[in-house]
C-alpha cells in the first residue's frame, strides 16, 4: 500500500538549510563539479554541522511521538540539487545526528522545487534564493533561510514558530494599498472599510493550517491528561496595529486557523520582540525586518509580493509612521 502524505505536515528542506555547507560551497565554487564530487566522497564520513534550520527541523520531528510510528504527523523530505553520490554525505550526516529523515530527492543541479506540490509540502526551506523565488512564482510555499542565529535545540520548552502576517500568511493585497499613492492613510481607511472581508491566502497559509492540525492533536491529549505540556506555540508578529489589526484577526477566523499570540507592533522593531520570544524560526517577507530579527532567531525570507518586486515605491522607515503594514 502506498505511503500516504495526506493528513500530515510535510516539509521539504534543502541541505543548504539543514546543514552548514560553507566549506563545501567554497570548494565547489573554487574547483567545480567533478572535484567537488571527489571531495564529498573523500569526506563522506565527516559529519556536517547543523545549519540555521536544524534546530527547527529537529524539534518539529520530535512531535512525531504524538501518533504511532507507522503514521507520523511530520514528514521531512530532503530536496537537494546534489547528485545522488554527493548526497550520500548529507544522508549519513542526517543519520549521525539522529534525525528521523529517510526520504530524499537529488536532482544533480536542477532546481528541485517542482516536486513540492507532488509531495504535498506546505513548506520548502532552502538557502538558494533562485530556487525559493522560482517556487513562489509558481505559487508554491517556500522560504529562504538567511544567515542568522539559531535557538539552541536543547533549550527546553515548546517549539516556537513566528510569522509575519501580510505577504506570508495572507497575500499582499493590503500592502499594495499601502504602497500606492494614498500611503498610510489610504491603507488605514481600506482596512477599516474591509475589516470583515478576509484577505486571500499567502504562501504559508497551508503551513499554518497543518501546524494547527498538530495543535489540535496536542490539545486532545491534554484533555485526557492534564499533566501534558503543549509543545507547539505559534505567534504572529506584524507591523499592523489598530485599527488594521481587526482585519487580520477576522481573516484568521474566517479561514478557521488560529495562533497563540499576536503582536500588533505599529512600527516597533520586531527584533525587540524576538529577543524575548526566541522563536526557533521566524518568517517575514521584508529583508529589512530580518536584519533585526536574525540576531535572535533563525530568520526566513519569503520573497513574495510587492515588497519584493524590483520596481516599487520605497517604503518609509518604520520609525517614521505611527502604523504600517508588512507584506
Amino acid at each position: 500500500m502506498p505511503y500516504d502524505l495526506q493528513n500530515r505536515l510535510v516539509v521539504g528542506v534543502a541541505s543548504s538549510a539543514l546543514f552548514d555547507l560553507t566549506e563545501s560551497d567554497a570548494y565547489f565554487n573554487e574547483h567545480g563539479e567533478e572535484p567537488y564530487r571527489i571531495y564529498q566522497h573523500e569526506h563522506i564520513d565527516d559529519q556536517l554541522q547543523p545549519g540555521v534550520a536544524f534546530p527547527f527541523i529537529k524539534r518539529l520531528l520530535g512531535l512525531n511521538d504524538l501518533r504511532e510510528a507507522s503514521d507520523p504527523l511530520v514528514e521531512v523530505i530532503v530536496l537537494s540539487k546534489n547528485d545522488p553520490s554527493t548526497g550520500l554525505r548529507v544522508m549519513r550526516s542526517i543519520e549521525a545526528h539522529g534525525l528521523a529523515i529517510t526520504r530524499a530527492i537529488f536532482t544533480q543541479g536542477r532546481s528541485p522545487y517542482e516536486y513540492i506540490e507532488a509531495l504535498s509540502m506546505s513548506l520548502f526551506l532552502s538557502a538558494n534564493e533562485a530556487d525559493v523565488k522560482g517556487a513562489l512564482e509558481r505559487g508554491l510555499p517556500a522560504g529562504m533561510v538567511m544567515a542568522s542565529a539559531s535557538v539552541d535545540e536543547e533549550d527546553g520548552g515548546a517549539l516556537r514558530i513566528a510569522f509575519d502576517f501580510d505577504g506570508v500568511i495572507a497575500d499582499d493585497g493590503s500592502e499594495r494599498v499601502f504602497q500606492g499613492p494614498g500611503g498610510l492613510g489610504a491603507f488605514q481607511a481600506h482596512e477599516v472599510a474591509n475589516s470583515g472581508v478576509p484577505l486571500s491566502p499567502g504562501p504559508l497559509r497551508e503551513f499554518l493550517r497543518d501546524l494547527n492540525l498538530i495543535q489540535r492533536i496536542e490539545q486532545a491529549r491534554r484533555d485526557k491528561d492534564a499533566s501534558y505540556e503543549l509543545r507547539l506555540r505559534i505567534s504572529i508578529v506584524t507591523a499592523r496595529n489598530a485599527p488594521a489589526h481587526e482585519r487580520a484577526i477576522q481573516t484568521l477566523q474566517d479561514w478557521g486557523v488560529t495562533v497563540n499570540d499576536a503582536f500588533f507592533l505599529g512600527g516597533i522593531d520586531k527584533g525587540t520582540i524576538l529577543r524575548v520570544m526566541k522563536p526557533h524560526i521566524f518568517f517575514d517577507d521584508q529583508k529589512n525586518h530580518l536584519d533585526s530579527t536574525s540576531a535572535y532567531a533563525a530568520s526566513v525570507h519569503i520573497p513574495y509580493g510587492i515588497a519584493n518586486e524590483a520596481r516599487r515605491v520605497p517604503e518609509p522607515e518604520l520609525s517614521d509612521v505611527a502604523a504600517t503594514v508588512d507584506a
